[in-house]
């Protein structure tokens, strides 16, 4: 899966990926000792990233409902001695008490969710986030609203104000959009 992301990133998206989850992370505004997690981690790498950038003092988790992809994310952050934890797990279903983390970070994955887990998965993100706490979603467009070239894989993607009115809907006050390139 990572050399698949890394030979897209590098001959289709010409490093744009990269350059996204740097975006993501940037936008969480993360502070020093905050929790976060990241829903739909694949392999790890943008929990990876997080870590990296918030230190040790904070708390880093990483859902993905693939054991292959959270076996891969455990042996990756392993090798970088980074205490994140990873879990086998689904937005719809957090396994996290209420207000535990200050950040929650989803990229490149609400696509693939209906509407209906869409608005379960927001209602449980919101569930676990403390109070003031933020959620950063960077996602695909549909295909039809992209400016650029249409990507020609995967399922599609959401309407920008589809989404946003999801995300006020399960109860956040404050939401903005950004189109990325």
């Amino acid at each position: 899966y990572d050399l698949m992301e890394w030979f897209f990133d590098t001959f289709f998206f010409h490093g744009k990926l990269r350059e996204l989850r740097n975006r993501t992370v940037d936008l969480a505004h993360l502070q020093p000792g905050e929790n976060v997690l990241d829903v739909g981690c694949g392999t790890g790498t943008l929990a990876i990233a997080v870590a990296s950038r918030d230190g040790e003092k904070g708390r880093v988790c990483g859902i993905d409902p693939g054991e292959n992809q959270i076996a891969r994310a455990r042996s990756k952050a392993a090798r970088r001695n980074l205490p994140i934890e990873f879990r086998v797990g689904v937005i719809e279903h957090l396994d996290f008490p209420d207000q535990t983390f200050d950040v929650v970070l989803s990229t490149i994955m609400m696509h693939h969710l209906s509407n209906t887990l869409k608005r379960q998965g927001l209602a449980e993100v919101a569930r676990v986030l403390k109070p003031g706490g933020r959620l950063v979603i960077a996602d695909f467009n549909r295909p039809e609203e992209r400016s650029a070239q249409p990507i020609r894989f995967g399922p599609g993607g959401s309407r920008v104000q589809d989404l946003a009115v999801l995300v006020k809907n399960a109860g956040f006050s404050e939401v903005e959009t950004e189109e990325m390139q």
